[in-house]
């Protein structure tokens, strides 16, 4: 748009992810460009409306390209509040009537995933494609708080962390049997660190709706965690006892129906491993028995070694097939 003022002009064209960087002599575009499907690469484009950007990188390899990576619908629904919440869906061309769903939470709380460029999570991608090759349909949904939607739908969780972002998965899961004909007994839900703290409260505040769940190195009790995160949602322990105890797991265990596969890593700098241990004893303490721990001795919040990655995602398909298949 000129300086003066007039109609704006758009000058990249290719749907996803563009994040351009302008040439000294103002001529050229760099563009970092990925889509739901494709990795990011760079392309270059004449500075105007209309221009071919032209890729000129190529990062893939052959192995990785064999594969028909799936472009997800992205698609909304209606909470139960009335809040319109954006959401990837991955379905298989011929869904089984009735069949499986799984519903993945992404971390960190205020992230944002249903978004039409190459997720942060391509692990969780890669898996969700396998999940769909073997049946499922998978829901990945921008609950309450995400980044991206405004002020009031950051702050939709103050004071009740598992509050409006579970129930924004609970309203995903109902829209699943309603629309996609996916059975009310065969839901499962995943998710690592805030998304392992709502699988956690999933399980146990809404058994009815989650047949199984993989929590993976989830906050367990928000006392336990960061006081620079946890202090601006939820206050101080001192100050605000209840929001403290309405947002922890812990207190919610005695409801544990589903089938329940926590991991964390042994060296968790982040979420500590002494938290997953606190829920374990309550767990044994209550007399559950479908729950499992696997522990990872090297690991820290983000995984590194591959064994790793491949044992817990081994785990987490063992968990639904055995309980939502």
């Amino acid at each position: 748009m000129p300086v003066w003022g007039g109609e704006p002009v758009q000058i990249t064209s290719l749907e996803g992810g563009n994040e351009v960087t302008l040439s000294p002599d103002e001529k050229l575009l760099a563009i970092r460009y990925s889509s739901a499907n494709k990795p990011w690469e760079l392309y270059l484009q004449e500075n105007k409306q209309g221009a071919e950007a032209k890729q000129i990188t190529h990062s893939t390899t052959p192995e990785f390209e064999k594969y028909n990576w799936r472009t997800p619908e992205f698609i909304t629904f209606n909470a139960e509040d009335g809040a319109k919440v954006y959401a990837r869906l991955y379905r298989p061309e011929n869904p089984e009537k009735q069949g499986a769903a799984v519903i993945f939470v992404h971390g960190a709380g205020y992230l944002q995933n249903a978004h039409k460029w190459w997720s942060s999570y391509f692990r969780e991608y890669q898996f969700h494609n396998f999940l769909v090759d073997n049946g499922y349909t998978v829901l990945d949904i921008d609950y309450r708080g995400s980044a991206g939607y405004g002020r009031d739908w950051r702050t939709g969780i103050y004071r009740h962390m598992g509050g409006k972002d579970l129930s924004d998965n609970v309203d995903g899961a109902k829209m699943l049997v309603e629309k996609y004909d996916v059975s009310p007994q065969k839901i499962g839900i995943y998710g690592g660190s805030y998304g392992g703290f709502i699988t956690l409260m999933a399980l146990f505040k809404n058994p009815e709706t989650f047949a199984a769940g993989a929590a993976l190195r989830s906050v367990t009790d928000w006392a336990h965690y960061n006081h620079g995160y946890t202090a601006n949602i939820l206050n101080t322990p001192v100050e605000d006892s209840i929001a403290y105890r309405q947002s922890s797991p812990i207190y919610f265990a005695d409801s544990l129906k589903g089938a329940l596969l926590m991991c964390h890593g042994m060296v968790d700098d982040n979420v500590q491993f002494q938290d997953i241990v606190r829920l374990t004893q309550r767990l044994i303490e209550l007399g559950k028995e479908n729950w499992e721990l696997a522990v990872y001795p090297v690991e820290s919040h983000g995984f590194v070694e591959p064994s790793s990655w491949t044992d817990e995602y081994k785990r987490i398909f063992k968990l639904f097939e055995e309980n939502l298949k």
